[in-house]
């Protein structure tokens, strides 16, 4: 297979072995990214040269004999939110065009003990604002398995890098499905924790639980190896978990309940979407012998109350640039900002009300259930020359955010939820799978994710971007056995 798609924990073992060193990785991690990120633009800002030292340093650790971390060795490009000390952060932003911090964000702390070795950032749209990867100091950033296509995003750099073998593994964030909706239309895998599983630092509102950090990567049990790394408490988070996540699975003990969710309460979604989930995602639970059932949870409400509450937290962080630096703004940053400036005490106070009824809702649908089990993002990966999907069925899409429900209505729950590959559409697009488990509940989450990635190993599929570097089999060919 692919050395620069292989899975971490493959990487690593070749590591731990010794017929592969971290330089060597870096080394072939480096040739991919010339050969490929030209045509996708993933990763925005390289620092080879720091990276080489790290390399050099992790397989002198090796040789040694001391200790090494759960990622080390491995080739990491951190998205454009996490400040990187030394290396341009931008936040995707003009404003922060040739920023270089002092320090690292927690994230990078985290990624840095554990071994990995980071040589790059991947691109995010501005602030993280919006499931469409691009702005205006780097561009758009494309999809692999289709050039012309979007990414998604915000962590769309992030979900390109690893479909394209540019990162072993990848951190991202999701306020509104920028984990979730990526991963998707990427074809690899996003989990958006629960609230204080992965505590993020520096930020502005310690108390905020509806945006949190959280590990992409091209399998499951990397993800989970991820997550292993980057949650445990912190004092300098108030919300923090106190104890890190195992990194190996556990499997599932015994048959799920699993609810099937067509629609997510009555969101249009796109029929190809459907049709992937239904041919490839049912027969497959169900051929695990899970007890898979229909329904449809009650999240009508969520939409005024993410919409409120996601305004207010722009107005908190960029009311001030609106006001001081309009012109080097986005046009969603703008309109995202100042429909918050416009809301009022009462509009938070009655989106806090209605969130816990919200929340309860869903309490007592995982009485009946174990797992809800639902479509990502409601469309396939869309022209990348649109800035969002203005229709669905039909159905005209009145702004940027309104495409994203089905990623962001969950995350007013609180829930843990993550996308998994399932299939591909007929022209080669991927669709992914959304699970959903009630809060603090990742070990059942990722138990399921791993025996469906077994049962249906979507992710191997080639990204159309590589076929000229592998080109024994064709993409479309790929496609057709995994469908």
């Amino acid at each position: 297979m692919d050395l620069c798609r292989a899975s971490a924990r493959d990487q690593l073992a070749a590591l731990r072995q010794g017929t592969l060193s971290a330089v060597e990785l870096l080394r072939e991690t480096r040739a991919r990214y010339e050969a490929v990120n030209p045509q996708i633009n993933a990763v925005v800002t390289t620092d080879f040269a720091a990276a080489e030292h790290a390399a050099a340093a992790s397989d002198r650790r090796r040789a040694h004999g001391q200790p090494v971390g759960l990622l080390e060795g491995l080739p990491v490009a951190v998205k454009d939110l996490e400040e990187t000390a030394g290396m341009r952060t931008t936040f995707g932003s003009a404003l922060h065009a040739d920023h270089v911090p002092s320090h690292d964000s927690l994230v990078v702390e985290r990624l840095r003990a554990a071994g990995a070795v980071i040589y790059g950032k991947t691109n995010t749209p501005e602030f993280g604002t919006g499931s469409h990867t691009f702005n205006r100091v780097f561009g758009t950033t494309t999809n692999p398995y289709a050039p012309d296509r979007s990414a998604g995003g915000s962590s769309g750099g992030a979900a390109a890098a690893l479909a394209a073998g540019l990162s072993s593994v990848a951190d991202g964030s999701d306020m509104g499905g920028s984990l979730r909706n990526p991963a998707s239309f990427c074809n690899v895998v996003g989990l958006r924790p629960s609230a204080g599983r992965v505590p993020n630092w520096p930020v502005r509102d310690a108390w905020d639980t509806l945006a949190t950090n959280g590990p992409m990567a091209r399998t499951v049990g990397d993800t989970a190896l991820l997550l292993a790394v980057l949650s445990a408490g912190t004092e300098r988070s108030p919300l923090s978990l106190p104890d890190p996540t195992p990194a190996e699975l556990a499997p599932l003990e015994q048959p799920l309940r699993i609810g099937w969710s067509r629609t997510l309460d009555g969101l249009d979604i796109l029929p190809a979407v459907t049709e992937v989930l239904e041919a490839a995602g049912l027969p497959t639970l169900v051929g695990l012998g899970h007890q898979v059932t229909d329904v449809e949870p009650e999240l009508a409400a969520a939409d005024r109350v993410f919409r409120v509450m996601r305004g207010i937290n722009y107005a908190q962080n960029y009311g001030h640039l609106v006001a001081t630096h309009r012109e080097q703004l986005g046009a969603e940053l703008l309109v995202n900002t100042e429909a918050g400036l416009a809301f009022t005490l009462s509009d938070y106070l009655d989106a806090r009300d209605q969130r816990t009824r919200v929340f309860a809702r869903m309490a007592g649908l995982f009485e009946r259930v174990d797992i809800l089990a639902a479509p990502v993002v409601a469309v396939l990966p869309f022209p990348a020359d649109q800035r969002w999907p203005e229709e669905i069925n039909g159905v005209a899409q009145p702004d940027y955010l309104e495409w994203m429900r089905a990623s962001w209505r969950i995350s007013v729950t609180g829930c843990a939820a993550i996308s998994v590959p399932c299939g591909f559409s007929p022209e080669g697009l991927p669709v992914g799978i959304q699970f959903i488990a009630p809060p603090r509940h990742e070990a059942r989450l990722l138990a399921l994710a791993a025996q469906f990635e077994r049962a249906r190993p979507a992710w191997r599929e080639t990204p159309r971007v590589l076929a000229p570097l592998f080109p024994t089999r064709s993409p479309l060919e790929e496609t057709e056995a995994l469908r």
